[in-house]
């Protein structure tokens, strides 16, 4: 039976990034919280996403560096992978930071409800669980239930030939022979794994380019990195057809000039998400959507007073930390807090295949296409002192800014620890620093961060080391 009378100031609904952090800085500020989460405290990022798979990649990056140790004058014969120690370690980290995440919500005395939400009316919500229903009336509700992904027409997800990213970081053991569907940040995190791993990985991208929302430099030199690897990349190409009548499933991969067959073990698809949203009944209360997406202002407001949406289920960007910001926003936003909002032209993004990958604001693409005259710096790894004591020489640190005043319109890095990188960078833009500043501000010797300052200098035509 369905109890009643339970009154919050805010009620969230999911708890991943996004919702766990709104949890805890609601609980800061002195409002009564309750956070509803359907399966495991930490969402898809602690559990399925960010952190296992960057436990993997890491266990990849380890592997590669072991087979690449006679570069470093050292002996290491026969390094070979024992995946099941792989995924179980990855699956141990997912662990420990959830139950970080549970100890947090106990800290900060945030009623934790297991179940399954929906809307009865816009400020009331009926919880369903095993336990028994409930019923919360809230002055506030944060819609943060995330993203699943997308299954491409024609080649639904069954988990044993076609997979999501959730069955790619559990299999049982390493294919031999994996296609991947999409060559954004997961399909090409994932195509590098599995390289490494021993997978003879074939990528296909319906768009121009690899990473195909990035910089072209960028991805270009992403693409050749795979193909040296020994991935086979084909780009303005799709998946037009399988043969399921084989042991080895046969798929037919096009472009324009020619298809081609390639045999494999599994299929992944990587093709984007979708919003969370079934059962909510938000079209019941009226809230509005945008491409099946929630529609937010900067400050995370839907069209509904009391009702506010973070993270992917309310759309670009689709990533961990924006959703843990917007939730903050959100928080600060219903507490009466002074807060900025969120600029979504400084979220970084980043990708952690080999080499790495990250960038903020606009590609050198997209500042001509809005009319700015700009000039470009580049500064390469292979210049850079630590790059080469580190072995690691491939990339650059590309700065695109206004002609004019030198405003950093862009930045993109590809190379060592760009996702570390792009953090200076991103405070940067926030602070509004130009390109010289950052040229002139003075950097550590020997350090990868050098770059940034370089390419800086390059920029406004003060390089040293170009």
């Amino acid at each position: 039976m369905a109890t009643t009378g339970d009154k919050y100031d805010i009620v969230i609904i999911g708890g991943g990034p996004g919702g766990y952090v709104a949890a805890a800085r609601a609980a800061q500020l002195g409002l009564k919280t309750a956070l509803v989460e359907k399966d495991r405290l930490g969402g898809v990022c602690l559990n399925w996403g960010c952190i296992p798979t960057k436990s993997m990649l890491e266990s990849a990056r380890v592997l590669d560096l072991m087979k690449r140790a006679a570069d470093f004058g050292l002996q290491c014969r026969d390094a070979t992978p024992d995946w099941q120690a792989i995924v179980k370690r990855s699956r141990a980290a997912a662990d420990r930071m959830s139950k970080g995440v549970e100890t947090l919500m106990k800290k900060n005395k945030v009623e934790v409800i297991a179940g399954t939400a929906s809307f009865e009316a816009p400020l009331k919500l009926k919880i369903t669980a095993a336990s028994g229903g409930r019923t919360l009336e809230s002055r506030n509700v944060i819609i943060a239930t995330g993203a699943q992904p997308n299954a491409l027409p024609g080649f639904p997800f069954d988990g044993k030939h076609i997979i999501s990213s959730y069955e790619a970081m559990v299999l049982p053991e390493i294919p031999k022979r994996l296609l991947i569907i999409g060559a954004g940040a997961i399909g090409a995190e994932f195509a590098w794994l599995y390289s490494v791993m021993g997978s003879e990985v074939t990528l296909v991208e319906m768009l121009d380019n690899v990473l195909p929302q990035g910089d072209e430099e960028v991805s270009r030199l992403v693409e050749r990195s795979f193909q040296k690897r020994g991935v086979k990349v084909y780009t303005s190409a799709k998946v037009t057809d399988v043969n399921k009548s084989r042991e080895v499933w046969r798929y037919k991969i096009a472009d324009a000039k020619k298809a081609v067959d390639v045999d494999a073990e599994l299929c992944l698809v990587a093709v984007g998400v979708h919003a969370n949203l079934d059962g909510l009944n938000l079209d019941k209360i009226g809230v509005e959507l945008d491409h099946g997406f929630v529609k937010v202002n900067n400050y995370m407001r839907t069209s509904l007073p009391g009702v506010w949406a973070i993270g992917d289920c309310n759309g670009d960007p689709l990533l961990a930390h924006a959703a843990s910001h917007e939730g903050i926003c959100a928080v600060e936003s219903i507490a009466g807090v002074p807060n900025p909002g969120v600029n979504r032209d400084n979220v970084p993004g980043c990708v952690y295949c080999h080499p790495t990958v990250a960038s903020v604001g606009m590609t050198e693409r997209e500042a001509k296409e809005a009319g700015r005259k700009i000039k470009v710096g580049k500064a390469f790894f292979l210049a850079n002192g630590y790059a080469q004591a580190a072995g690691e020489t491939d990339g650059f640190v590309k700065f695109i800014v206004g002609k004019e005043y030198h405003d950093v319109l862009g930045v993109h890095i590809v190379g060592p620890s760009a996702p570390e990188l792009i953090a200076e960078v991103v405070l940067g833009r926030v602070l509004e620093v130009t390109a010289r500043e950052f040229a002139t501000t003075i950097h550590s010797h020997p350090t990868l961060s050098e770059a940034v300052m370089e390419a800086a200098a390059a920029a406004v035509g003060e390089g040293v080391h170009g």
